[in-house]
């Protein structure tokens, strides 16, 4: 067999396994320093960056919350004017679903799908990291309403005409159409770039339905972002048309269609439900298989029922506006397709109940948080069946019920799985553990807080308490519960700050060396992830791993013994010297950066002055124009050949039989 020391051969074993041949290894080196972290195209690191962000933005519409229970707290509230509670409710929303929620998905689909897929990076390294720093502009974009004059005041969903000039005179709704479509920018390059990475580089042997459930749940999101952002984009690109130059598109008066905007903004806004929440499904369904010591139950119904979820919620949208007048035909179809698209979400509850029933619980604080999505998402997702029932929608329509049942779905559902994800993946992001007695105290102060401020709500809202009503009187009768909501609001901060605390604690003595270095497979995990060192490698996989079955890595480690019983025959680190040489990876770049930057200046200058969108134009085609000629790798960047000191020994194949033979351990069943 011949061997270069550019590209060693594999060696085809008996047994089916492999093992890399000798020969050299130019291995990537850790850039150092803030410009490891900024000019970064490393998967890992711009997923840090996404979650990092999201979670600085969690603690801005946290204290937007904060502020609207306190309004609410007590009859005829003065915290703030009725003016500021538009803007405040309004903001909290775009920040919650844009700049919390679907940023730190961004966050697990950028560091974790790739190393599910056994792959080194996503396809477009530099794209990856101008869809990061165009989501940063974003959301300083948006916020810089705050300071110039006041933030939009319509509501998240912001119904047209009462977003026109003539109700909205200020700014606010101006930095909302135009914020929104730079974050849209920055959703659909993420979009591409993950569906091109999923089906272009997965391990050989890795088919589609030998991929892990996260992987999937992440791949059927970024099609619907892929097809739903066009949409919400050009109910965009025409509100900024009748508010900068005095068009018509939602001006009744000259013969617009008044329900024109709302049609476009749901089909965008009801598949956005499962952009958020499918994620959350995907982590959950990693979790519960390792900390209940079985398999999936039903993992290929589990599949089909996310894609059939995704493909079934286009055709829901118009529940949204079952008062609006459509008419009785299609408010029966629509009631029909909502009931419907139930089927596939409890599909999936029942088999997490099944993968949970008769297993080895482990009650982490990872699994805790999952087993509380499955709980607090039910509830939601019963209170969102009656909607389906067109009289109880009507009834409840603009009420605090409605505020409670998506606070079911989205932090119950979406924000308790990212929860779970965190726990659970942090040893491999970061190289220890978080402190699991610190989560346990974050995640009770949480779930009883969560169920104090938002389970009152389905009360008030039968009560007939109002949505985006700034005040209530006294007579109203709506005082007690709204204190018990606000109370329970604060329970979720004080389980916020333990949270944070638990991040420093245990970061701080990690660095001292009290908290030990977490091991590559820390929770015995089922995925390739658990298959390499923690913290992650800088260039992922010694070896591309090749891929023989659903949750290969398991299988790999355990094997039946002469008595059938399965038993643990290796670990991590023996499993991922399989496949071929490491990687010259790509070099950073700052034009990502440069290029981002543009967007924001364009978009101020078209709400003050057109020199500011000369600017912007500037740094957009400046930047492109850089981008062009910097080379994909450059050998002076940090990613140079250091040689061949971590290269295995050539007269000692990595793996060996012999060694990987001994029973070490029993296994689970499963």
């Amino acid at each position: 067999m011949a061997m270069t020391e550019e590209r060693p051969e594999i060696l085809e074993l008996e047994t089916g396994e492999t093992t890399p041949s000798t020969g050299a290894f130019a291995r990537p080196t850790h850039a150092t320093g803030w410009r490891a972290w900024i000019f970064t195209v490393d998967h890992k690191k711009i997923g840090i960056m996404y979650g990092a962000v999201a979670m600085f933005w969690f603690l801005w519409g946290g204290i937007e919350a904060m502020l609207i229970r306190m309004q609410l707290f007590t009859p005829n509230g003065t915290v703030l004017t009725a003016n500021q509670y538009n803007q405040i409710f309004t903001m909290h929303a775009v920040t919650m679903v844009f700049l919390v929620v679907m940023p730190l998905a961004a966050a697990f689909a950028n560091y974790i799908v790739p190393l599910q897929i056994g792959a080194r990076d996503v396809a477009f390294p530099r794209l990856n990291a101008l869809g990061l720093w165009i989501f940063i502009f974003a959301g300083i974009f948006l916020n810089l309403s705050w300071f110039l004059g006041g933030g939009p005041d319509g509501g998240w969903f912001a119904y047209a005409p009462n977003t026109s000039v003539a109700y909205s005179p200020g700014n606010g709704m101006d930095f909302y159409s135009l914020g929104l479509q730079i974050a849209g920018i920055a959703s659909l390059i993420g979009s591409i770039n993950l569906i091109v990475t999923v089906v272009n580089m997965r391990a050989p042997g890795m088919t589609m339905l030998r991929m892990p459930v996260f992987t999937w749940m992440i791949l059927v999101v970024q099609f619907l972002l892929l097809l739903s952002l066009p949409v919400i984009t050009v109910a965009l690109v025409l509100l900024s048309f009748d508010r900068t130059f005095d068009a018509n598109f939602f001006n009744v008066a000259m013969g617009a269609d008044p329900l024109l905007w709302q049609h476009l903004f749901w089909i965008f806004g009801h598949p956005e439900v499962y952009i958020l929440i499918l994620p959350s499904f995907g982590i959950v369904s990693e979790t519960l298989p390792v900390f209940s010591r079985k398999p999936l139950f039903g993992y290929s119904v589990i599949v089909i029922s996310g894609a059939a979820i995704g493909f079934m919620g286009w055709g829901v949208w118009a529940h949204h506006m079952f008062v609006s007048g459509l008419g009785p035909v299609g408010v029966a179809a629509f009631s029909a397709t909502t009931m419907f698209i139930a089927v596939p979400t409890g599909v999936k509850i029942l088999n997490w109940i099944a993968t949970m029933w008769g297993g080895n619980l482990r009650f982490t604080v990872a699994m805790m948080f999952s087993v509380s999505l499955v709980s607090m998402f039910t509830i939601g997702g019963l209170s969102g069946v009656m909607h389906a029932i067109a009289p109880a929608d009507t009834q409840q329509t603009d009420t605090y019920f409605i505020v409670a049942h998506f606070h079911y779905v989205l932090f119950g559902g979406a924000l308790m799985g990212l929860f779970a994800g965190m726990y659970y993946w942090w040893p491999k992001a970061f190289g220890y553990q978080l402190n699991e007695g610190l989560g346990k105290w974050h995640f009770w102060i949480v779930l009883l807080g969560f169920n104090m401020a938002f389970g009152p709500m389905h009360i008030l809202g039968l009560q007939g308490m109002a949505r985006r009503h700034s005040q209530y009187g006294p007579e109203d009768g709506f005082d007690f519960w709204n204190a018990v909501a606000t109370i329970g609001s604060f329970f979720i901060l004080i389980g916020m700050i333990v949270f944070a605390v638990n991040i420093v604690r245990s970061w701080l003595g990690y660095k001292a060396g009290k908290v030990p270095q977490a091991p590559a497979d820390p929770w015995d995990g089922r995925t390739l992830e658990w298959a390499i060192a923690s913290p992650t490698p800088e260039h992922n996989f010694d070896y591309v791993p090749i891929v023989t079955d659903v949750d290969d890595f398991w299988h790999k480690k355990y094997q039946p013994d002469e008595t059938g019983k399965l038993r643990k025959v290796a670990d991590g680190n023996d499993i991922a010297q399989i496949g071929d040489q490491h990687p010259h990876l790509p070099s950073p770049s700052y034009w990502p950066i440069v290029l981002a930057a543009g967007l924001p200046f364009i978009a101020l200058g078209l709400i003050y002055n057109l020199w500011l969108s000369g600017i912007g134009l500037v740094f957009l085609l400046g930047g492109m124009f850089g981008w062009s000629l910097e080379p994909a790798t450059d050998p002076d960047a940090g990613h140079g050949d250091h040689g061949d000191d971590h290269a295995p020994d050539p007269d000692t194949p990595d793996g060996d039989e012999s060694e990987a033979a001994e029973v070490v351990e029993e296994a689970p069943v499963g």
